[in-house]
Parts: structure tokens; sequence; C-alpha cells
């Protein structure tokens, strides 16, 4: 698990490919992130199901509560299949585009 942090949004990678297991340490350790908005890198994992992708739907919600975006990065997945309740973006550079929406979108009061 890489950290890094810019400005109000924080990238977590998912550098060991196991989702599982990625999801238990960022549970473990989410207590430091949840002021920040996220973005959780799951492209290393090649592997990924849609269980996967919708075992981060919990996590969302609660983030959502916090007034803070909660962004799955992955190229690897039928995004026709993603429930709505879950953002997910084959790029990077799309989840900063997300959260600069939904940022605007929560300043206007939405």
């Amino acid at each position: 698990m890489k950290v890094e942090q810019k400005g109000h949004t924080t990238i977590i990678r998912n550098t060991q490919g196991n989702t599982a297991d990625f999801m238990q340490k960022l549970l473990h350790e989410y207590h430091s992130y949840k002021t920040q908005n996220l973005i959780l890198d799951l492209s290393h994992d090649k592997e990924l199901t849609m269980d996967d992708v919708k075992a981060f739907s919990d996590l969302g919600k609660s983030h959502k509560k916090e007034k803070k975006s909660l962004i799955l990065v992955s190229d690897n997945v039928n995004y026709n299949a993603v429930p709505k309740n879950i953002t997910l973006v084959p790029t990077i550079l799309e989840a900063y585009d997300i959260i600069e929406m939904e940022e605007i979108e929560r300043d206007l009061g939405f």
C-alpha cells in the first residue's frame, strides 16, 4: 500500500495486487484518511472482480456522509456493471476530475 497526498486528496495505491488484503489495511487505517478525498488505485490487481469493487460500497457511503469523495481507479472491469453508488474510473486523472466536480457540487449545496 502506497500513500501519496496532494492538497485535499489522498491517493492510496494497492501495490500488492490482492484487493481483499488492501481493503483490510485500508479499513484498519481509515481514521487517518476520513477527512480527505480518496482515490483508491486498484489497477495493480489484474484479477479484480465485480465483487471486489462492490466491497467498497459501504466505505463509499460512509465517506460520502463525511462530505468527501471516494473514487476507485481500475481499467479491468465492466463499467456498465458497477453499482451507481460506487464511482469507478479508468485513470487517476479522471478521478481528480470527478473529485473537482463533486467539490463544486458540495460548495453549491447539492
